[in-house]
């Protein structure tokens, strides 16, 4: 249940890419505007945001990113993203990101929660309780 701190040095291999931090329902956020766009999407569908920041190169993320895709398939009232901190790197500091993976929970664009590092059984508990307290409010 590690977190990644810092970038390890570049050894010149650059194949590492994002195809196995997306699948599922989970979308792939690549500018700005995507970001902006799923937000807006979201609110229009009353749905809750989770946005996981992670980076590719860091050990955690690839070992949370299939669970955090079916979680994504197990509850589809949920918008889940993925941003790259490497990517995205300015948009990403804006966040105030210290480690990867730091999954936030938003709704209405706005954070409602937090979780720093891959624990699996933590960020699955605070999803159930979204959607547990969303489904009470809805009745």
């Amino acid at each position: 249940m590690g977190s990644c701190l810092a970038k390890p040095k570049n050894d010149g291999d650059e194949s590492v890419h994002n195809a196995e931090f997306v699948g599922g329902n989970v979308h792939l956020i690549t500018t700005k505007e995507s970001w902006d766009q799923k937000l807006t999407e979201a609110k229009r569908d009353g749905k809750i945001v989770i946005a996981n920041f992670s980076a590719s190169w860091c050990g955690p993320c690839r070992m949370v990113a299939p669970f955090y895709c079916e979680l994504s398939e197990k509850y589809p009232t949920l918008m889940f993203l993925t941003i790259d901190v490497d990517e995205l790197t300015e948009f990403s500091a804006s966040w105030d990101i210290k480690a990867t993976p730091t999954f936030f929970f938003l709704k209405d664009g706005q954070q409602i929660d937090k979780l720093v590092g891959a624990n699996k059984p933590e960020l699955q508990k605070k999803i159930i309780s979204i959607v547990d307290s969303e489904t009470t409010l809805q009745k």
